[in-house]
C-alpha cells in the first residue's frame, strides 16, 4: 500500500532514533503497532458490518470496483521497467501496421586517419543524432 522497502523502513527507523532518542523509541514503536492493529480491526469490522447490512447488493458494488482496480494493477506493474519489458517481450501483442519509411542514407564514412578534402563535410552518425 505504501510501497515501503527494507531500505525505506531502515531510514525511517534511523530518523525515528534521532528524533525520539533511544529511551522513547520502544514506547513509540509499541504505540505505532497498537494503532496499526486498531486501524486494521476497524477497517475489517466496517467491511463486515457493511456486508451484513447491504447483503447481496454489496457484491454489486464490489464488482465495478474490482473492474476499476484491474487497470490500476496493470499501471503499477509498469513501475518496474524490467518486469514491463519482460511482460511485453513474452506476450506477443498484435503486430503494428507496417509503415513504409524511406531509408535515410548516410554519406560514405572516410577511413580512420583519412584527412578530409577542402570543403568536405565530416561524416555524421544519423543514428546518434
Amino acid at each position: 500500500m505504501f510501497d515501503l522497502s527494507i531500505e525505506k523502513i531502515m531510514v525511517l527507523v534511523v530518523v525515528a532514533l534521532f528524533v525520539l532518542g533511544p529511551e522513547r523509541l520502544p514506547a513509540a514503536a509499541e504505540w505505532l503497532g497498537r494503532t496499526i492493529r486498531q486501524v486494521k480491526a476497524f477497517a475489517a469490522g466496517a467491511s463486515d458490518q457493511l456486508q451484513r447490512e447491504i447483503g447481496p447488493e454489496f457484491d454489486q458494488f464490489r464488482k465495478p470496483l474490482a473492474d476499476l482496480r484491474a487497470p490500476l494493477q496493470e499501471l503499477r506493474g509498469l513501475r518496474d521497467p524490467r518486469a514491463a519489458v519482460m511482460r511485453h517481450l513474452l506476450d506477443a501483442p498484435e503486430p503494428a501496421p507496417v509503415a513504409v519509411v524511406k531509408p535515410v542514407t548516410a554519406p560514405p564514412v572516410p577511413a580512420a586517419g583519412q584527412v578530409l578534402a577542402a570543403g568536405e563535410r565530416p561524416p555524421v552518425d544519423l543514428d546518434a543524432t
